[in-house]
């Protein structure tokens, strides 16, 4: 399995860098996200602590505002092209190129991570893996919020860069809680011109 993550990273890693000026003219600003994607990221800014990882930070913008709302916060994004246009635009901001299978952090050191959107590329069988690494790296009681595609089922779809995959929030609520983590608060939206949208805000729970 671990060697099935690793190609399947290879693959995110490649096509996202072959559109990477694509994706940073349409999505490279924080004025490009909802409204309420921002107030909620915002808000649950508000309850964190001590350092912050933006895990699949892309080109930065959501780095940027976690910085601004006070946090000391830094970025990884596998895509090394986001990350050089992530230094450039937020010199003031520390990121680095990685994955999520093992974060160079010590056990419970964060005090919280955003994953907006940056686990939609996991498969059901291997979204164990970067879930339970950020239950190790983050504190009892620190934060998880995880943005991604809400469907019925789990599925597999045909994404713009590769494929992806759909969540019922239960379900993959289910995946944080066998992680070690709380749920707090869920999110949907649904409308025209955009796929159905899930938030879910976690927390930490203490070793058992």
């Amino acid at each position: 399995m671990e060697n099935t993550s690793a190609r399947q990273g290879d693959i995110v890693r490649e096509s996202y860098s072959a559109r990477s000026q694509e994706y940073v003219d349409l999505f490279g600003s924080v004025t490009s996200t909802h409204p309420s994607d921002r107030a909620l990221v915002s808000s649950w800014a508000a309850t964190l602590t001590g350092p912050v990882l933006d895990a699949g930070c892309g080109p930065g913008q959501w780095t940027d505002l976690l910085a601004r709302c006070g946090l000391a916060v830094s970025g990884i994004d596998l895509v090394p092209e986001f990350v050089e246009r992530a230094r450039v635009q937020y010199p003031d901001l520390s990121f680095e190129v990685g994955g999520f299978e093992a974060l160079d952090a010590a056990p419970g050191s964060l005090g919280g991570a955003l994953c907006w959107y940056s686990l939609i590329h996991h498969s059901p069988q291997d979204i164990q893996t970067p879930l339970a690494e950020f239950a190790r790296v983050i504190r009892p009681g620190g934060g998880l919020l995880v943005g991604f595609f809400e469907g019925a089922t789990v599925g597999a779809f045909d994404h713009a860069v590769t494929t992806a995959y759909r969540w019922p929030v239960a379900e993959l609520g289910q995946e944080l809680v066998t992680a070690g983590f709380e749920l707090i608060e869920t999110h949907t939206r649904t409308g025209s011109g955009y796929r159905p949208h899930g938030a879910i805000s976690a927390r930490r729970q203490s070793a058992r």
